[in-house]
């Protein structure tokens, strides 16, 4: 009942939103090519349903009916997707349908793959917003992930043995999920089991490379993404057969065995292989530097976390974290942070490929939707220019699932997930937070509407 009042609150301060997908036109708007760079000026946008039917210049010819939108001084792109999430996840479940997914929406996010969240949860929302009864992007998912016998996580399917991996597999495929998602302690000879029979029902592998495998054999296996670096740590230093065995990792062991020479050799494998990396950058700094970092000073994007969180469950991870830390001084920490940037500008350069995702909101101060535009920020830290950053929340999501002729890019017959913007990304990757505009599937929220709905989720944020 909760639920359905605060999805009623949405639909009156969003009433455009809530109802199907009719006819809009955007005009004058300046269109931009997120393959190239090119923007072309004055561009006349026609949306019919979910898809755009006709993209030309100047606006001479408008059709008849439907809303339009003067565009005008404005950047449309396409709508950007958060490629690592947990929507429904251990702790902060219960605020995924009515806080997570529509946040998410309210700051362009039109995409997630979900990594990990409660199943049942999970695949009702997948079908809730594509049909357009809950407000959300829209859902690619794994339901829960696939971790070892002792998994700390609620969200996870513990797996012992290979039997277990394989039947795992086989449920969550019965189940309707997109994609496998593995953790860091599935034990080795599951790790196989698992991976041979995703390939033999069709769903894709991806994840963690688990402590117990080689980078060079998740690539072997078919792992399709390798997420937060994982892996390629380990495989650019000498002690990688130590990790494998069960050996303690840190910051600083990395720091002081790192092989530019086996970085190099496991490099060209993943771009040989084309196994995409979504390296959760902000994430990682906000891990591996948690002690230093003073979340509690954020105060535009405390308004929209949970009060639990901010009051009960960051700091418990903060001084959990922390702990596991103490032996690594803090310089440490931040010469890894900084090793981490130099070691995908080494990725970017041997051309591997990349998807932004943020992995919110497990972690500390991971505001869901406000953490893809941090970090995007990130990636031009890294070496991106704003255009390159912009793709991997872009183009390359679309290029990642076989999809450019639905996403990607702002041309008839694509679904419209757009987002409009007041300045231009191209020139300051920081744009992306000026929205003017978001369309999901084919429906619009204004910028009214979305100052409308911000302030009904600052009200959900301070009741969970």
């Amino acid at each position: 009942m909760m639920r359905l009042l605060r999805y009623l609150l949405f639909a009156a301060c969003c009433p455009a939103f809530a109802a199907q997908a009719q006819q809009l036109t955007l005009v004058h708007a300046n269109v931009v090519d997120v393959a190239t760079g090119a923007i072309r000026p004055n561009q006349t946008v026609v949306i019919q349903g979910r898809r755009i039917v006709r993209v030309e210049s100047g606006s001479s010819a408008l059709p008849t009916g439907g809303r339009v939108v003067d565009a005008a001084g404005q950047y449309l792109l396409p709508g950007l997707w958060d490629m690592h999430t947990h929507v429904y996840f251990d702790g902060t479940a219960q605020a995924g349908t009515d806080l997570i997914l529509p946040l998410l929406l309210a700051n362009g996010i039109t995409g997630i793959r979900d990594m990990g969240s409660q199943l049942d949860s999970i695949l009702r929302a997948r079908a809730e917003v594509a049909a357009h009864r809950w407000l959300g992007p829209r859902l690619v998912v794994s339901g829960p992930m696939l971790d070892g016998p002792k998994s700390p996580y609620q969200a996870a399917i513990a797996v012992a043995t290979p039997e277990d991996g394989r039947r795992a597999v086989n449920m969550l495929k019965a189940r309707g999920v997109d994609f496998i998602k593995v953790q860091s302690y599935v034990p080795r000879a599951a790790y196989f089991a698992i991976a041979a029979e995703a390939r033999k029902v069709g769903l894709p592998l991806e994840g963690h490379v688990p402590d117990a495998v080689r980078a060079r054999e998740a690539i072997a296996a078919g792992q399709r993404t390798f997420e937060h670096l994982i892996g390629i740590f380990e495989a650019s230093s000498p002690d990688e057969d130590k990790y494998v065995s069960g050996s303690s990792k840190s910051p600083g062991r990395f720091l002081a065995t790192y092989d530019a020479r086996r970085e190099a050799a496991i490099i060209r494998q993943l771009a040989a292989a084309h196994v995409w990396q979504c390296p959760t950058l902000f994430w990682e700094r906000g891990q591996w530097l948690v002690d230093a970092i003073d979340w509690r000073a954020d105060s535009a994007g405390l308004a929209y976390a949970g009060r639990s969180w901010v009051a009960q469950r960051w700091p418990r991870s903060q001084q959990g974290i922390a702990k596991t830390m103490d032996y690594e001084p803090l310089a440490v920490r931040e010469k890894f942070v900084a090793h981490e940037l130099a070691m995908v500008r080494r990725l970017h350069a041997a051309r591997v490929e990349f998807l932004a995702g943020t992995d919110a909101p497990a972690g500390v101060d991971l505001i869901p939707g406000l953490s893809l535009h941090q970090e995007l920020q990130r990636f031009v830290e890294a070496g991106f220019t704003p255009l390159q950053a912009l793709q991997t929340a872009t183009l390359n999501p679309a290029r990642f699932y076989h999809r450019l002729q639905d996403f990607g890019s702002v041309q008839p017959g694509r679904l419209a997930d757009l987002l409009l913007l007041r300045a231009n990304p191209l020139a300051d990757i920081a744009n992306t937070r000026q929205i003017a505009g978001v369309i999901a599937d084919g429906r619009y929220l204004s910028r009214p509407a979305l100052d409308s709905l911000q302030a009904k989720l600052r009200q959900v944020a301070a009741s969970k």
